[in-house]
C-alpha cells in the first residue's frame, strides 16, 4: 500500500514538473514570436533623420537664453557636480555683468534640472534633445556664450555641429549692452 503511495506521489510530481517546464516553454516561444514580428527601432522611428518624440517633461540637453542671462551663478552654486561654469566680468556698459563664457561639462552632468529652479530670469531650461554625439570627450564640453547665435540665443537646439562651431570661435556671440546683432542696420539711399 505504501509503495502504491509512493508511485502516485512520484507521477504526481513529475506530472507538475512537465506541466510547468511546458508552459515556461510556451511562454518563451511566445515572447520570442513576438519579438520577431515587432518592427525594428528604425522602421517606427526614422533616426536620425526624424527625431524621436519625447514626452513633455522630458529633461534633455539644456536649453539656454544668453540674451537674459545676468550673470548670478544661482544655478552654478544650485549643481550638485559642480558642471557649471561661468565666466564674467562687470559689465563696461550699464550695470551688471557680462558674460563671457557659460560652459556646462555633460560628461559630469546628471540632467537633475537643480539648475533650472533657482535661475531668477529663467534664461536656463532643459531641452528635448537627447543626442549630443561625439567621438571625444572635448565634444561633451560646451559653452554656450561661443554657440552660434540660433542655439546662443535659444532659439535651436544644441546638436554635434553647432557645439564643433563654437570651438572654433573665439569671442562670445553677444555681449549684453551692446546692439543686437539681429538688427538691421539703416541702409543710406
Amino acid at each position: 500500500m505504501q509503495a502504491i503511495r509512493n508511485f502516485r506521489e512520484w507521477c504526481r510530481n513529475v506530472y507538475v514538473a512537465v506541466s510547468t517546464l511546458l508552459q515556461g516553454m510556451w511562454v518563451t516561444m511566445r515572447t520570442m514570436i513576438w519579438t520577431y514580428r515587432r518592427k525594428t527601432f528604425t522602421e517606427v522611428f526614422e533616426y536620425p533623420e526624424v527625431p524621436v518624440p519625447v514626452k513633455a517633461r522630458y529633461r534633455g540637453f539644456h536649453r539656454f537664453d544668453l540674451t537674459t542671462c545676468i550673470g548670478c551663478e544661482k544655478c552654478a552654486v544650485a549643481c550638485p557636480v559642480d558642471c557649471i561654469y561661468i565666466e564674467k566680468e562687470k559689465s563696461p556698459v550699464g550695470k551688471g555683468f557680462r558674460v563671457n563664457g557659460f560652459t556646462i561639462d555633460y560628461t559630469k552632468c546628471m540632467f537633475c534640472a537643480l539648475c533650472v529652479e533657482p535661475c531668477p530670469v529663467d534664461c536656463i531650461f532643459m531641452g528635448s534633445n537627447h543626442d549630443l554625439s561625439c567621438y571625444s570627450r572635448d565634444g561633451c564640453i560646451v559653452d554656450y556664450a561661443k554657440l552660434p547665435l540660433e542655439v546662443g540665443w535659444g532659439q535651436a537646439t544644441l546638436n554635434p555641429t553647432a557645439v564643433a562651431e563654437s570651438k572654433v570661435l573665439y569671442e562670445p556671440v553677444w555681449v549684453k549692452g551692446e546692439p543686437s546683432p539681429f538688427q538691421f542696420a539703416p541702409t543710406d539711399e
